[in-house]
């Protein structure tokens, strides 16, 4: 296998992650509908651990370092609430990966 060849996979994997990201946010946005229909806070703080500690469980059972997944799925939970907030009409509201926000 050539180097080209080998990164025009990596490209491919680049592309299908993307791909799940934008899936994440359009299954973020249906959270944050019921999440109002409901009275719900956007930040569920067990929720995010759960994700977080799974995500570093499924890493370390795939022989990878967890902590960069986990940080990766901070992100990604962040990315989620903020859409939520802006999606509840908050729209200066920032969620920091890391940062604990009060909930709403």
């Amino acid at each position: 296998m050539s180097l080209e060849s080998v990164r025009a996979k990596i490209n491919h994997v680049d592309e299908d992650i993307v791909r799940l990201i934008v899936q994440r946010q359009r299954l973020a946005v249906k959270v944050s509908d019921i999440k109002v229909r409901e009275g719900l806070p956007v930040r569920d703080e067990k929720r995010a651990r759960q994700v977080i500690s799974s995500a570093g469980e499924r890493a370390a059972k795939a022989h990878i370092d967890p902590e960069p997944v986990k940080k990766i799925f901070e992100i990604l939970i962040a990315m989620s609430e903020e859409s939520q907030h802006a999606r509840n009409g908050n729209k200066e509201h920032r969620v920091i990966p890391g940062r604990q926000i009060d909930p709403y």
